[in-house]
């Protein structure tokens, strides 16, 4: 399955019809104790405080997507989501795995909040070969060996 990388910021999602519905598609298919809000909602409120979203594109399509802000310092990623037609297919690994090299390639960390990580999440990231540091108050998500082209 040849996954893209593709982000979706605020021009993005005002200039782009498509990229609205597969970005509310995506979220709607995300369990509800996972969002503060509605899909759209959701979206809106990432989007107004400057966030973005970055997002696996399959044959055109949006399929999946982490929310993502950027602190000057590090990457801070939330929400990852990938629609429920196309889970178990290995999505969401290739789209941590572009996400974390293109994080490498603008010289910041990952990191997300300890809440935002469930232990499924964190069973995932390790199983995939992420070494997950915790600090204050967050982790910090170290690539696999090889991931970091």
């Amino acid at each position: 399955m040849p996954v893209t990388l593709h982000p979706v910021d605020r021009a993005a999602w005002e200039a782009d019809a498509q990229a609205r519905l597969d970005l509310s598609r995506i979220y709607a298919d995300a369990p509800p104790e996972r969002l503060p809000a509605s899909a759209d909602a959701f979206i809106e409120e990432h989007l107004g405080e400057g966030g973005r979203f970055l997002c696996a594109c399959f044959n055109d399509r949006l399929i999946g997507a982490v929310a993502q802000r950027d602190d000057g310092e590090a990457w801070w990623l939330s929400h990852f989501c990938i629609r429920k037609p196309t889970r178990r297919r290995g999505v969401g690994t290739r789209l941590l795995t572009l996400v974390g090299q293109s994080a490498h390639r603008a010289g910041r960390p990952l990191r997300a909040e300890l809440d935002q990580l469930r232990m499924a999440d964190q069973v995932l990231l390790v199983r995939l070969g992420y070494r997950l540091e915790q600090r204050d108050g967050f982790h910090e998500l170290h690539l696999p060996e090889g991931c970091q082209r």
